[in-house]
């Protein structure tokens, strides 16, 4: 049985599994991302909420795997050379995932870093922009009489989902094959147009393939699941 004992997040949120994956998270945009990755690869995994709305990533255990204080985190009881691995950063988890099984990234390499340039499109781009426009047309930001942040945020959000629909021309999906590339961007468009309903603001139903793209993604059974883990306490 793997020994967890040297990852101190590991008792403040004890495995009951300490043979699978150990996932710390909340569902977030970020959050899913991994759990999202995780059902649809099928991987055995435990999930462990870590509620930010109390501050547990800012605990001495969570810092202790991942120092910058953000969900998600995993540690993996079978990581390279069958020693645990603790590991965070969500774009470098799906990367992880995808070439422990083989699954969800293009064999062909160059393919593969095709697929890893759009997932970091994602971490740079979509993910800081987006939650920008969270901030500032839906939480604290939108009461500040200076609407030129939110006019910015806005407007790179907009182009960034233009970017998305002339990718996503002739294709299915981001890679013509479902990949990482979707996991990691499924989770904050459906943000932006629902939970900081942005629709309007983005002008998100003026697209087409970007919305056919979203609702195919989220039709997934794994993504069905993986949006709602771990549950909210």
């Amino acid at each position: 049985m793997p020994d967890l004992s040297a990852f101190p997040i590991a008792k403040r949120w004890p495995a009951k599994h300490p043979d699978r994956l150990q996932l710390y998270s909340f569902p977030t945009p970020n959050g899913v991302k991994v759990s999202i990755a995780l059902e649809e690869i099928g991987l055995p995994y435990e999930a462990h909420a870590v509620d930010i709305g109390k501050n547990e990533s800012w605990t001495p255990e969570f810092l202790s795997l991942n120092p910058n204080g953000k969900i998600p985190a995993i540690v993996d009881p079978n990581g390279p050379g069958g020693k645990p691995l603790g590991l965070f950063e969500s774009g470098a988890i799906l990367l992880y995932l995808a070439e422990k099984t083989g699954k969800l990234m293009p064999a062909d390499p160059a393919l593969r870093y095709e697929t890893i340039q759009w997932v970091f499109f994602q971490m740079a781009a979509i993910g800081p922009m987006f939650g920008q426009v969270g901030f500032f047309h839906k939480f604290a930001g939108r009461d500040y009489e200076d609407k030129r942040p939110l006019e910015r945020y806005r407007d790179e959000s907009k182009r960034l989902l233009g970017v998305l629909e002339t990718r996503l021309d002739g294709r299915d999906w981001i890679m013509g094959d479902y990949s990482i590339a979707d996991v990691s961007i499924l989770g904050w468009v459906r943000n932006l147009v629902g939970f900081y309903g942005a629709r309007d603001i983005v002008e998100f139903d003026s697209l087409k393939r970007v919305p056919a793209w979203l609702e195919r993604g989220l039709a997934r059974p794994a993504v069905q699941r993986g949006l709602d883990i771990p549950k909210r306490p």
